[in-house]
């Protein structure tokens, strides 16, 4: 992961073709929840793929395993402990839809139950939804051949929950600034 407010250079045009490029657009998005969430008092872990040798994750993206999709991050607060997954370059502008993979939801829904650990979808907007919120109000979406051509939902940004209210306010609302 990449420190808070890190920039690779590379412009993010909403169309994310290759592998490299999603990596980099997760990466920033990852240090930039995981910036949000410290200055909010949370103490925040890398997990998930981030966490492993290129090698191994590159050999666990090509299994069925529900452990692929391992959360990008663990963050804790007090006693609170929560799973986050960040969907960097997941939303479409013309549509202001978010795309989330099925077997994503599936597995993320499984993890919850497993650890009894809340778990979180972080998108660009710093919009904020859970796997239940996405299988509950998501619709199919059409089979595409841009991207990974996996099922996925959709579902519209419009039902996001703002990051202050899930992970609490930033310190200039916390101290009643604008």
């Amino acid at each position: 992961m990449r420190p808070a407010g890190a920039v690779s250079g590379v412009a993010h045009t909403g169309c994310m073709t290759g592998w490299m490029a999603r990596k980099v657009a997760g990466d920033e998005l990852e240090a930039r929840v995981a910036g949000e969430l410290t200055a909010r008092g949370w103490a925040v872990s890398c997990w998930g793929q981030g966490a492993l040798a290129a090698a191994v994750a590159a050999s666990l993206r090509r299994t069925d395993s529900a452990l692929r999709w391992a959360p990008d991050l663990l963050a804790a607060v007090g006693d609170l402990v929560v799973m986050i997954d960040c969907k960097a370059s997941m939303t479409s502008r013309g549509t202001g839809r978010h795309a989330v993979e099925r077997a994503a939801v599936r597995a993320h829904l499984q993890f919850a139950a497993i650890f009894d650990l809340p778990f979180y979808y972080v998108f660009d907007n710093l919009g904020v939804l859970t796997p239940m919120d996405v299988r509950a109000v998501g619709q199919a979406g059409p089979h595409s051949r841009v991207g990974s051509g996996v099922p996925y939902y959709l579902v519209s940004n419009t039902m996001d929950r703002d990051f202050s209210d899930v992970f609490g306010p930033g310190p200039c609302k916390a101290r009643g600034a604008a």
